[in-house]
């Protein structure tokens, strides 16, 4: 069955007619965006350029650490600034993609006015008072509403642009292994005959530094089994990414349900909690872990957190690991024990 465009040729068009004409436009991913958000923001960019004729600014706090998106943006051409370098008063109309106001995974001020926001997490309170809404908690990629955008305005899409909603939308669902909807596959299908098939290699396939196999290490080292949890300690890190990625590795052992890792980062400690299956919803997990602790927000399988500020220094670090697992072996209703480590000394 055909997936119904009527949503978004709607909002698209109302955006369009309601940007037009008021000046420079931000448009604003998370802090160390992923390829979803890089993409979302690059495809509504794309879509006032050719339909207003409006200039927009792309922008993110933190940094792109990870390699596959840091091939993504050279490859692609993706132009991205630091949110530090900008003077934020020069912009008339402020975009949010793949984030929302209050998240705690933004840097834009939290007393500033937002006007759009177009994401597929759940909604936040603060995103209510937003002029333009469209928030879609059963699509797996704000990627795959953009390219629904695209197709209603009828916006050609080039090969490049092609590539990267690509990516983003197979990245986000795993390759529609996970947390995908009728219109994410609908997506994927039909973008995949437009895409550059080496640069995609390029970007899945990229080069690591060798700082990279020590965080690596690092992750299996310091990981500690507590029957089907989890858990690990990279502690100081220099890219914030590779806690989401030693994440994902490590649920891929067997018997493993629930992964938890974390890293301290620029005075910061990142979180990245996954689940194997819908039992557990990652999102709801993490919320009750960290409590009070800092923010954090998630789906069904995969969910992150800051808390900041944060002491680095080994006993600081120990400490916050202790107090997190305990806190998830009380929800999980796991009996008190000592941590098997993965790796045997």
């Amino acid at each position: 069955m055909p997936v119904d465009l009527s949503r978004s040729s709607d909002f698209s068009s109302g955006l369009i007619e309601w940007v037009r004409g008021k000046g420079r436009i931000l448009i604003v991913a998370h802090d160390n965006p992923d390829p979803d958000a890089l993409a979302a923001a690059f495809a509504l960019k794309h879509l006032l350029w050719v339909k207003t004729n409006q200039e927009a600014t792309i922008t993110f706090g933190g940094m792109i650490g990870r390699g596959e998106n840091r091939a993504m943006v050279r490859l692609l051409e993706i132009e991205a600034v630091p949110m530090g370098s900008l003077d934020l008063d020069a912009f008339s109309v402020v975009c949010m993609v793949d984030t929302q106001p209050g998240t705690g995974n933004n840097s834009f001020p939290a007393d500033r006015r937002v006007d759009v926001v177009i994401d597929h997490h759940p909604l936040r309170p603060a995103t209510a008072v937003c002029s333009w809404v469209d928030v879609r908690e059963d699509f797996g990629a704000s990627a795959t509403i953009l390219y629904e955008y695209l197709q209603c305005q009828d916006v050609y899409l080039g090969t490049k642009l092609a590539t990267i909603l690509f990516y983003a939308v197979k990245s986000e669902t795993q390759d529609l292994g996970r947390e995908w909807d009728q219109a994410d596959r609908e997506a994927y299908l039909k973008l995949i005959p437009f895409c550059n098939n080496r640069i995609l290699y390029a970007i899945t396939h990229p080069r690591v530094s060798r700082e990279y196999f020590f965080v690596f290490n690092r992750a299996l080292e310091n990981a500690r089994i507590f029957e089907n949890l989890l858990v690990f300690n990279l502690f100081s890190i220099d890219n914030p990414d590779i806690v989401a990625e030693m994440a994902d590795f490590l649920l891929r052992m067997e018997g493993i349900e629930v992964v938890l890792g974390m890293g301290w980062f620029n005075g910061q400690e990142i979180l990245s909690l996954r689940t194997a299956g819908l039992k557990l919803v990652a999102g709801d997990l993490i919320r009750q872990v960290m409590a009070d602790l800092g923010s954090s927000g998630g789906h069904n399988l995969t969910a992150g957190g800051q808390i900041a500020p944060m002491p680095g220094g080994g006993a600081a670090q120990r400490e916050l690991e202790a107090t997190l697992t305990q806190r998830l072996l009380e929800i999980l209703e796991v009996p008190g024990q000592r941590g098997l480590r993965l790796i045997p000394s």
